[in-house]
């Protein structure tokens, strides 16, 4: 049985158990005086307007230049592909395969997880409610290794700044993919995960 079916609503504030009122419009917590839902309102909406638009600047960021490495006043910018290339190009397979997979299989995952859970959850698609938590347990543990990059970027932009002999400048690619990341990992918080069990039957319900 859910909690929602005994009357009973968690605040997401301090996690007291609330009883519910039928007849009230708003109920606030009795510990924090925060406003208790039986679900997040809007969820599932909130966290389609974050995806789409994480979907769209997900296109900018592996499309323009990620950041320029000037060397001796010369230089050109890559993209985050081409610096995957380059770095296997030199030899540097352990560096490239960590580039590749926290800069674009990672987001790649997020983007068609997030949008997989959202569909399979709206359309009561057949899969399980123990496949569908492992998958958002899963996007939200890795969201915070899409970050890398941009720390990456970040170091070497402060660090590497001596004029004309060499220096790293970030480009437009870098602001796209690091919106690109806070988008998803806003995405996955607005999502209620308490939905997945709404809308889907229990394995017991199949026996």
């Amino acid at each position: 049985m859910r909690a929602i079916d005994a009357g009973i609503l968690i605040c997401t504030e301090c996690h007291e158990l609330n009883k519910q009122e039928p007849d009230a419009d708003e109920q606030t917590c009795t510990r924090c005086g925060a406003l208790v839902h039986a679900r997040r309102p809007n969820s599932l909406t909130r966290t389609w307007a974050l995806l789409i638009t994480a979907a769209i600047l997900y296109i900018p960021a592996n499309l323009l230049p990620i950041m320029t490495i000037n060397s001796l006043g010369q230089g050109s910018p890559s993209t985050i592909m081409s610096g995957v290339i380059e770095l296997v190009q030199h030899g540097m397979f352990p560096i490239a395969a960590v580039v590749f997979i926290a800069s674009i299989l990672v987001p790649t995952f997020k983007l068609v997880g997030i949008g997989l859970l959202l569909f399979s959850v709206q359309r009561h698609q057949p899969l399980s409610a123990q496949q569908r938590i492992v998958m958002y347990r899963f996007i939200e543990f890795i969201g915070r290794w899409s970050m890398l990059d941009i720390f990456v970027i970040a170091i070497l932009v402060a660090v590497v700044n001596f004029g004309r002999l060499a220096s790293v400048e970030a480009n437009l690619g870098a602001a796209a993919f690091a919106s690109v990341v806070i988008l998803t990992m806003l995405a996955a918080v607005t999502f209620d995960p308490r939905l997945i069990w709404d809308n889907t039957e229990s394995d017991d319900d199949h026996e």
